[in-house]
């Protein structure tokens, strides 16, 4: 029906959206429907099997089965949390063509002129942060822009992608690219731009989903192609996660000394786990 009105194929239509959104039509529709049944759930009294058929499901369990590959609890227990977050919201388009020629050196470091851009582009890309609280964020966003640990790429007028990272601890904190230029090869230009100028010699670390993981919109994979290779299992704010680690580019620039993975690695409130606990794990940004 979609690809009539535009008057599309369905195969056209298929590969457009899905290069642009960087999810299917499925997908998307799906998220956005279990995002919408999931504050019913945490902000209104009406009954499981009704915020059920109103999602599109033909019963409880299927609308269950769903819900907890997504959300890793069930219906019931998210709403006794009182914990919303989305899985997906609404996707704004730029209607320009997109710039082409962006090189590392375009990635500066933000200036709190920069936090309301840097906030709009979290909204488009909160696939990639599940149970990110968004004013907790807001707070440590300000805190990393004084403390020169955030970097912006813009195009013109907004945020096209963001991160935030920790010079001690070599991690990378947050990462975030506009769906319509995740396939121009952002991701990669934040990784020299840490690598060749911010984080010399040092292993790059970062967390994602787990293999088999539903809510995944191709983030594990995109880590593995530039590089990283999987470490230990993790929890983090009770969802498992995993470790990904990229190696120095240049073994010879690793500082003498320097130990490739350390047991502590400093960050406020975090506990490593690599037996699988249910211990939290906590991000800064």
């Amino acid at each position: 029906m979609v690809a009539s009105a535009l008057h599309y194929s369905k195969y056209h239509l298929h590969r457009i959206f899905t290069k642009t959104v960087g999810l299917t039509i499925h997908d998307y529709a799906k998220r956005r429907q279990l995002t919408e049944a999931a504050k019913l759930l945490a902000f209104s009294a009406k009954p499981i099997i009704e915020i059920a058929l109103m999602s599109g499901y033909e019963s409880q369990q299927a609308f269950t089965d769903i819900f907890k590959a997504m959300y890793k609890t069930s219906p019931a227990e998210f709403r006794e949390t009182e914990n919303f977050y989305p899985l997906q919201l609404e996707i704004y388009l730029k209607e320009e063509l997109v710039k082409m020629d962006l090189t590392k050196d375009n990635i500066k470091f933000a200036t709190p002129e920069d936090a309301d851009d840097w906030m709009e582009l979290v909204s488009l890309t909160i696939d990639g942060y599940p149970c990110l609280d968004k004013e907790d964020y807001a707070a440590n966003l300000h805190q990393y822009i004084a403390d020169k640990k955030a970097l912006i790429l813009r195009d013109d007028d907004m945020a096209i992608g963001v991160m935030g990272f920790s010079q001690g601890t070599g991690s990378i904190d947050f990462l975030a690219v506009h769906p319509q230029y995740r396939h121009l090869g952002i991701t990669k230009l934040f990784l020299d731009k840490l690598a060749e100028e911010l984080l010399c010699g040092k292993e790059i670390t970062l967390t994602t989903y787990r293999a088999g993981d539903k809510a995944d919109t191709g983030w594990r994979e995109e880590y593995r192609r530039l590089g990283f290779a999987e470490r230990e299992l993790l929890v983090e704010y009770g969802y498992p996660t995993q470790c990904f680690v990229l190696p120095p580019k240049n073994k010879e620039e690793i500082p003498q000394g320097y130990t490739s993975m350390p047991e502590n690695t400093g960050r406020k409130g975090e506990t490593r786990n690599d037996r699988n606990t249910e211990k939290p794990v906590g991000r800064e940004l």
